[in-house]
Parts: structure tokens; sequence; C-alpha cells
């Protein structure tokens, strides 16, 4: 693990700046989501039951170092007041003597909200001079923004190398759930990774045929992969342009042992719309006129016999355009199943990405999966195999 938690820190009487990722959508001035609201509360509510006195650093939306007004963290207040049922004060900077003072007077069983990090230019080029501004106005730097972490920022990794550092109980779910996926995974681990386009996924995919010994790809994606064997896939979705690219990741798989799955048959239809007529063709016979759109039975009935083998699931991006039924139905049919599995505790589960977050609620399975991670980017860039620098700080 190599990181401390909460646990290993002494919080009472301390001052705790807490890195959070409440970047939330806000309309009309109020939070209309408050999921990552929610998911600090613990962390919020162990710092103050042990004494500590928490201070929140987080971002909104990309000011690019100037103050607008629009992206200020002062409405979100009443939706954060609500989730951890405590006075939460707001400070109208995160550096300087208000920001200073604010964090002096911050009284015991309240919660201090500093201001915007991005208003400041410094954050997003991780000035040592505000990271060390910052550091002044706590005692221990806790980092509950897995979200975050793959930017090398003041507040997500200039602050944790000036302070006792540890992860937030987010961020522990997070790590842990990762290393349990690819970390030290119990095997057979299969990867599922869909998405519309290969070129958004190449380190991805590079990685895990190294890492994995099942990879089913599927969406748009996986017309491409279809096409780099010589079949044709009609109107579909497919980077022609990344053919040789498709094959050496093939290669590679053949050479580290990862089988990696394809369509064998496909839902294909004319036109991209709700209900529009479909029918199910082998993959290799895909109608000129005509577009994939989702894996058919077959394919689903293949990939879920591979889940029933594997021991650990690593998910990112559905299986089809899942948006528009009946364009759904093979990634529902193997979330439901790879849900069953975990259900039963024969499966690992963790997933993420925001298509992947979506599929997985609509097909009503979200809270059914090991771990589902609402970090886009830095879900990602791990599966990726790179170093986040938010992560690489807890460690020293």
């Amino acid at each position: 693990m190599g990181w401390k938690t909460l646990d290993d820190m002494e919080l009472a009487g301390k001052r705790v700046l807490v890195r959070v990722d409440i970047n939330v959508p806000v309309q009309d001035g109020a939070v209309t989501d408050d999921t990552r609201i929610r998911r600090v509360a613990p962390t919020v509510a162990d710092i103050l039951a042990r004494g500590g006195r928490p201070i929140l650093l987080a971002h909104f939306g990309r000011p690019k170092g100037r103050h607008v007004p629009a992206m200020s963290l002062r409405p979100l207040v009443p939706a954060l007041e609500q989730a951890f049922g405590v006075p939460v004060m707001f400070c109208a900077d995160s550096r300087g003597p208000a920001a200073q003072a604010a964090s002096d007077a911050l009284p015991d069983g309240q919660v201090l909200l500093l201001e915007n990090t991005r208003f400041h230019p410094g954050e997003e080029k991780n000035d040592p001079a505000l990271a060390a501004e910052m550091a002044g106005l706590g005692d221990i730097y806790c980092n509950d923004a897995f979200s975050a972490a793959h930017r090398a920022h003041a507040s997500t990794e200039g602050l944790a190398r000036l302070l006792p550092a540890c992860a937030g109980r987010l961020m522990q779910a997070e790590l842990s759930a990762l290393d349990a996926a690819l970390g030290d995974p119990v095997r057979p681990l299969m990867a599922v990774v869909g998405g519309a386009k290969v070129s958004t996924k190449l380190d991805l995919l590079g990685n895990l045929v190294e890492k994995v010994d099942i990879l089913a790809i599927g969406g748009g994606m996986a017309n491409t992969f279809l096409a780099a064997r010589g079949v044709e896939v009609g109107t579909s979705l497919c980077e022609h342009d990344m053919a040789g690219t498709a094959r050496d990741i093939l290669a590679k798989a053949e050479t580290t042992g990862c089988r990696v799955m394809l369509p064998v048959d496909v839902v294909v239809a004319r036109e991209f719309r709700e209900g529009a007529p479909q029918e199910v063709v082998p993959a290799d016979a895909c109608p000129a006129d005509a577009m994939i759109l989702d894996a058919g039975p077959e394919t689903v009935a293949e990939v879920n016999e591979a889940l029933t083998e594997a021991r650990t699931l690593i998910w990112n991006g559905p299986l089809g355009a899942f948006e528009i039924s009946p364009f759904d139905a093979a990634t529902i049919a193997t979330a439901q199943k790879a849900a069953a599995r975990t259900l039963h505790g024969g499966l690992v589960s963790v997933a993420g990405g925001g298509d992947t977050v979506a599929a997985l609620n609509h097909a009503a399975v979200a809270d059914e999966f090991t771990y589902v991670s609402t970090a886009g980017g830095a879900f990602l860039e791990w599966m990726e195999g790179k170093t986040l620098p938010g992560v690489a700080a807890l460690l020293g």
C-alpha cells in the first residue's frame, strides 16, 4: 500500500486541509447532483469525530487562473451543510490574510470551505509559493480527490509534500479497489473495454494486454479491430487509419498470452434512432449500407461465459450504443452477469469512466459492483499504468 490513511494521523485539535472534488453541476445557484459531495462526507465526519477541523480545498470549472464569479464555490455551501450536518463557513480566497484568518478562527465542530483554488494561476502550475501559503493554513494534508490525482497541481501534489499527508476515506477506498483489480488481482483477470474510438484508448489497451488474461473489446472500437482483420463494417463508426495499430495490439496480446475477444455477431441498423429496424448478423456479414450498433447475443454469451471463469473484472466503456434502445442490450446483459457474479462473491468488479458509470446506472447494477469510480481521467490513466502525481505525493 505505502500511503497513510486518516487512521495513521493524530487529528485532535489539528486543522486538516482536505483536497476534495466537489465539481458538481449547479443550475440557478443550486446543486442539481450532490453525488460527489456525499462521497466526501465520511472523511469530513471522521475528522470531526476525532477532534479535527476540516478545511476544504477544491476546484470548480476551468477559470484559468482568473477570478470568475460564476465559478465560485459559495453556492455549494447549503448542499455541503446538508450532507455534513454541521455549519460550513466560507472564505472568498484560498490563500492570503483572509484565508489565514478564517483558518485560525475555525471552531471545533464546523467546516471551512475555501474559494476555488483555480482562481490562482499558480494552482495549475503547481507553484511552490502557492503550495507553501496553503500549507500555512493547516497542520495535516488529506487528499480525498482521486478524480484530480492525475493533475500535478499545488493543491493535489505540491501541498502533499509540505505537510504530514494521508488519503481520505474516498481516496482510500478508490486506491484499495484499484490495487485489488490491477495491483495484485485474483486471477483470471478480465477487462471489458468499450467506447467509440481506439485512438483515445491506445495506452489503455497497450497496458491491459500485458496485465490481463482476457480482454473483451466492444463498442465502436471493436469495429476498428474487425476492420483491421479485413472484415467489412459497412457505414459503422470505424477508425480505418488505426488498423495498423489495432493489429499491433492484437500481436502484442498473442505474445503476452492475453485472450482478446471481439464480437462474433453484431446488431446492425440503417439509422441510429430509437426503435430503428435492426437485425443480428455474423460479425463478418454487415451489409454495406448498415452500421454496427451493438454486440449480438452470441457475443454476449461468449463474454458472459468468460465472466463465469474470471475472478477479477475491470470495466471501462459500453459494449454498444447503449443510450438508445435496443442497442443497449449487450451492455445491460453483460453488466447484469457481472453484478450477479459479484453479489455471489465470485468476482471482484471495478468499473470507471463517465460513460461506464452511466451505462451501469442504466442497467441498474452500479450499486452491485465491488467498486464504481466516478474519476474519469484519473481512472483511465491508472488503467493505462501511468503514475498519478497526487497519489505518488502521498507515498513521500
